[in-house]
C-alpha cells in the first residue's frame, strides 16, 4: 500500500488538472481518436491501401474522398492504415526514451559523486550526437532502415534531453525533508527513488514522454520522406515519399501529399498541446492567470 498510495495520489491530481485544462482536453481528444484508428485501422479504411484496382489520379469522389494515387490506390485508406506505424513509432520511442531518461537522470542526481559525473558525461555525449547523419550512416551500412532499427536509433539519440531535465528536477528535491525521513527509516535507495522522488515529478515525466513521442514521429516521417526506411510499408512518411517521387502536387494529386502531412500535423498538435498542459503542471508560472471581473460600483 505504501508504494501504491503516493503514485495513485500523483496520478489523480494529474488527471484532475488534465480534465480542467483546455489544451489537455483538445490534445487528449485528438490523441484518443488517433489511438482508436491505430487499434482498428481496417474498420475505418474502406479499401486495401495497397490494392492498385482503381482509376489512377482520380479526383475527390464519394467512393474516394481523398482521391487516388498514381498507381490507382485509395489515398484515404493509406492515411488510415498508415496511422498504425506512425503511432507505434511515437509511443514506443517515447516510452523507451522516458524510461532511459528517468533511470539515468534521477539516478545521477540521487547518488551524486562519481556516479553523477559519469552519467552526466554520458548524457552530454549522447546529447550532441546528430540524429539525422547517424541514421544516414546506419542506413548506408545496412541498406535499409527497418522499423526496429529506426526505433533503436531514435531512442538512442532521443533520451538525453529528458535526462538532463529530470536530473535538474531531482537535484532540487534530493534533500527535502520527506526524502531524508525515508532514508532515516532505513528505506532502500530504489524505494526512495521510486516511491518518494518520482511521484512529485510525474508531470515532468509525462511531459518528457510527450516531447520524445513528438520528436519521434517528426523525425521518423522526415527520414521516411527522404527514403531512409522501408518504403514498402504503410506510414505517413512513406506516403510523402511516394507522393514526392510521383510529383503529386505538379500532376493534379495534391491530396496525396497534403493528407499525410495534415495527419502528421494533427498528431504533432495533440502531443504538443498535451506537452504544454503538463509543462503548466510542472511549472505553475506557466499557468494562465484567471482574471476576475471587477464588480461595477453603482453610482
Amino acid at each position: 500500500m505504501k508504494v501504491v498510495d503516493p503514485l495513485f495520489g500523483a496520478l489523480t491530481k494529474t488527471w484532475q488538472f488534465t480534465t480542467r485544462n483546455k489544451k489537455a482536453g483538445i490534445g487528449s481528444f485528438l490523441l484518443l481518436v488517433l489511438l482508436l484508428i491505430t487499434a482498428f485501422p481496417t474498420f475505418f479504411a474502406p479499401y486495401d491501401p495497397t490494392a492498385e484496382i482503381f482509376t489512377p489520379r482520380a479526383g475527390v469522389t464519394w467512393s474516394h474522398i481523398l482521391g487516388t494515387t498514381a498507381f490507382g490506390q485509395d489515398v484515404f485508406s493509406q492515411v488510415i492504415v498508415g496511422t498504425r506505424q506512425s503511432m507505434m513509432i511515437a509511443l514506443i520511442v517515447g516510452l523507451f526514451c522516458t524510461i532511459l531518461s528517468v533511470v539515468i537522470g534521477v539516478s545521477a542526481a540521487y547518488f551524486g559523486g562519481l556516479a553523477d559525473d559519469v552519467l552526466s558525461l554520458f548524457t552530454d555525449v549522447v546529447l550532441v550526437i546528430p540524429t539525422f547523419p547517424l541514421i544516414i550512416v546506419i542506413t548506408a551500412y545496412v541498406k535499409s532502415a527497418s522499423f526496429w532499427l529506426m526505433v533503436f536509433v531514435l531512442v538512442l539519440t532521443g533520451w538525453s534531453y529528458g535526462a538532463r531535465q529530470l536530473r535538474v528536477q531531482a537535484l532540487s528535491i534530493r534533500n527535502r525533508d520527506f526524502l531524508l525521513a525515508a532514508k532515516a527509516r532505513g528505506e532502500s535507495s530504489w524505494y526512495v527513488i521510486i516511491v518518494e522522488m518520482l511521484p512529485p515529478m510525474t508531470s515532468l515525466i509525462v511531459a518528457n514522454f510527450l516531447g520524445a513521442a513528438l520528436y519521434a514521429v517528426l523525425a521518423a516521417s522526415a527520414l521516411q520522406f527522404v527514403g531512409l526506411g522501408n518504403i514498402n510499408t504503410q506510414s505517413w512518411g512513406t506516403m510523402l515519399y511516394w507522393a514526392q517521387n510521383n510529383e503529386a502536387l505538379a500532376t493534379g494529386m495534391p491530396l496525396w501529399a497534403l493528407a499525410p502531412g495534415i495527419a502528421i500535423a494533427l498528431l504533432g498538435s495533440a502531443l504538443a498541446l498535451l506537452n504544454y498542459a503538463f509543462d503548466e503542471i510542472a511549472n505553475p508560472a506557466l499557468r494562465p492567470v484567471i482574471r476576475t471581473r471587477r464588480k461595477k460600483v453603482r453610482a
